[in-house]
């Protein structure tokens, strides 16, 4: 007897290669976005830097993305429009056009004037130099209702701050050469060698602060010869000094008798003092200098987060130095920028993966919103200030970004 098959198992068996399923291609989002960004040049004196080299124009061109470049803004790093140009970039006559872009990347913090050319939404990335800010120029850039980068408060994946150890690096091992430069009696100094020759005791460097620029000032000093004495209240940190110079070194807390007196025989005085929050504090008070010996130097490098001596003023490339009780002082706030190439090429390996991250998660404001280490570096978004240390030192509202955040998504 046949069996009788139900409607439903019939439809199964006609239909069963059109109900089979089939690969389809799914649309995926992305949100990779080009960015658009502008380079000004420098206007300051004494900043002969850029953010970033041709090399780098070339490679984020590469990948889509539109850069302009104002004219002869490479010059003080001895890169040209030409290099700029052949890279990709865009060469631009003014500095009204160059901030027609998104994405401002500049070093020097902008002036007065340069804020008027900003409009609100637009990102700008620079340098914050704490110790020249003041409260009028927070809100002048508040009222623009930009978001603003401070490039030196960002942080990597490892927590800690990329370009601050960068330029570290550049100005630990070029205070060395400055000290040099200033001891000979070509520029009337004491007219003694940085370092030692047999036979003639070395000459006696003392260094306040053991981070990396204490670290590779450390490292010049002893390869020219030189006595070296670190201080820093950190002893984790004149641990790690000496583990990474690799040799047995005099290191020391800041004991005040032993610090003022090896002070007062030192040859050169080094201030490499970090502040966590805010300024550095004042380590060494203008009697301490008086008693130093005629003809020696002080190198402030703390200069740009307020000075860690007393008789610190800051100076200027154009006029590096001053003498006060007969002390050399030098307290130029951006050492990096005397040797420019090196520092834009330091730079500009920062930015450019930065930038072609960014990129991937459709722009700076995504990126903030995704990535805690681009977050540190914000200390203004959409007009509001966010950054607790500034908003206390001049004693002004702040909010939290965190919260800021939150409240968006």
């Amino acid at each position: 007897m046949k069996e009788k098959t139900s409607g439903f198992e019939a439809l199964t068996k006609a239909t069963a290669r059109s109900l089979m399923p089939k690969e389809s291609m799914l649309a995926v989002e992305t949100r990779k976005r080009s960015l658009f960004i502008g380079i000004p040049k420098e206007s300051s004196l004494q900043e002969n830097r850029i953010g970033l080299t041709p090399e780098a124009v070339k490679q984020l061109t590469d990948h889509g993305h539109e850069i302009w470049i104002e004219s002869g803004a490479g010059e003080p790093s001895k890169y040209s429009d030409h290099e700029f140009s052949e890279a990709g970039g865009v060469i631009v006559y003014s500095a009204r056009e160059v901030y027609e872009a998104d994405i401002i990347l500049k070093i020097a913090p902008p002036t007065y004037d340069e804020m008027e050319y900003f409009r609100p939404g637009q990102t700008l990335i620079s340098a914050l130099q704490l110790g020249s800010l003041t409260s009028d120029y927070i809100n002048s850039l508040c009222r623009k209702r930009i978001n603003a980068i401070s490039f030196e408060l960002l942080k990597d994946k490892s927590e800690s701050k990329p370009v601050v150890r960068a330029m570290s690096e550049i100005a630990g091992s070029t205070v060395m050469l400055i000290a040099a430069e200033y001891l000979s009696s070509s520029n009337e100094g004491k007219g003694v060698i940085l370092g030692g020759i047999t036979g003639v005791p070395p000459s006696k460097v003392v260094i306040i602060g053991a981070g990396t620029v204490a670290e590779y000032a450390t490292r010049a000093a002893l390869g020219l010869g030189a006595e070296v004495k670190v201080f820093d209240d950190h002893l984790y940190k004149l641990r790690r000094l000496k583990h990474n110079v690799g040799t047995q070194l005099f290191t020391s807390t800041l004991d005040h008798t032993i610090l003022h007196k090896e002070i007062q025989d030192a040859d050169v005085v080094i201030g490499a003092v970090t502040a966590d929050e805010g300024q550095v504090p004042c380590m060494i008070s203008e009697d301490v200098v008086a008693g130093m010996n005629p003809g020696s130097v002080i190198i402030d490098v703390s200069i740009d987060e307020g000075g860690c001596f007393e008789t610190s003023e800051m100076t200027t490339h154009n006029r590096p130095v001053y003498r006060k009780y007969d002390v050399i002082h030098y307290c130029v706030p951006n050492i990096p920028s005397r040797v420019p190439r090196t520092a834009t090429k330091a730079l500009s390996n920062i930015f450019t993966p930065m930038f072609l991250e960014v990129s991937k998660y459709g722009g700076i404001n995504e990126a903030l919103f995704t990535h805690e280490h681009y977050r540190s570096g914000v200390y203004i978004y959409k007009g509001s200030l966010t950054n607790a240390p500034i908003a206390k030192k001049f004693n002004m509202r702040y909010k939290e970004l965190s919260l800021m955040i939150a409240v968006r998504n």
